[in-house]
């Protein structure tokens, strides 16, 4: 595969192309891949800074950061994602320190709460994100919530 871009916009900032590809990614892994039926436009898109990888034009790598008082108090990522077929080539960690280092320098906060799928605890742990005890189903996926501070 080629170089990677990345890119970080404000919903207001983002071309009409790169919302439906961003859809379109978001849809192709949380709907069709994982067979969850949802509505991934969840009127938060435009609260969001959109983190993301471009390989040969398309996109291989995506999140999306809010600043505190959003979805949590604190800042949180999410709709984190790397194509299938991109996976393996340690986009997704870069996309976390990047999304990280966006929201302390952007937000002014280390502090960053996410919900993550419980098969990902290990990846986010990484990052210095701690189980708070709070697991639930969301969309049928059982989900932990995590934070980092």
């Amino acid at each position: 595969m080629g170089n990677v871009i990345w890119n970080i916009k404000s919903f207001h900032g983002l071309s009409v192309a790169e919302i439906y590809a961003i859809l379109k990614i978001r849809q192709e892994v949380f709907v069709v891949e994982q067979t969850c039926h949802y509505l991934d436009a969840d009127g938060s898109d435009e609260k969001a800074l959109h983190i993301w990888a471009e390989m040969e034009g398309d996109i291989v790598a995506y999140c999306r950061i809010f600043d505190g008082n959003i979805k949590y108090r604190e800042p949180s990522i999410g709709r984190v994602l790397t194509k299938p077929s991109a996976r393996k080539l340690g986009l997704g960690r870069e996309l976390m320190r990047l999304a990280l280092e966006t929201i302390e320098n952007r937000f002014g906060s280390s502090e960053v709460r996410i919900s993550a799928q419980d098969y990902l605890q290990k990846f986010y742990s990484e990052f210095g994100f701690c189980n708070t005890g709070k697991s639930y189903l969301e969309d049928d996926i059982p989900h932990t919530e995590m934070l980092r501070s």
